[in-house]
């Protein structure tokens, strides 16, 4: 057997831009919004998780897949503590709501039928996404997936 040349058949990436996360961002939360709709949620709940979820990256300054549970902890412990109970509470499930939909997108983008089928088939490449919002939340980051 002889040594041949090959070459990588990987598409090479251009750096992301801000311009390019912030498309991300915005298609990212367009497809929560039409994932809640298609679930046959109100157009009042839906805009209201989409309003909460604004004011959460308005103060965190980065996008939401990025927050750690320190940063939710800081969020929650420290700027809403004064804030309505009612408030914090459909703010958490916002988030938490939107980090199941983050959860279900990565596992669409990487192909597989979630964590426990990965185990079953002895996959090693794809690793189960970590917890991002400590506890047993929910909470997962989309970064591990792209």
């Amino acid at each position: 057997m002889a040594l041949a040349v090959v070459r990588d058949l990987r598409v090479a990436r251009a750096p992301v831009t801000p311009e390019d996360l912030e498309a991300l961002e915005t298609d990212v939360l367009a497809g929560f919004v039409l994932a809640r709709a298609a679930a046959g949620l109100s157009d009042g709940t839906i805009s209201s998780d989409v309003v909460h979820l604004e004011q959460v990256r308005a103060w965190f300054g980065r996008p939401l897949w990025e927050m750690e549970p320190a940063d939710a902890d800081a969020y929650f412990g420290k700027v809403l503590r004064v804030t309505a109970k009612g408030t914090r509470l459909a703010r958490a499930q916002a988030i938490k709501t939107f980090f199941l939909f983050l959860e279900f997108l990565c596992t669409l983008q990487a192909g597989c039928r979630g964590d426990q089928s990965l185990r079953e088939e002895g996959a090693s490449e794809v690793q189960p996404m970590p917890d991002r919002l400590g506890g047993s939340g929910p909470g997962r980051s989309i970064r591990t997936a792209l």
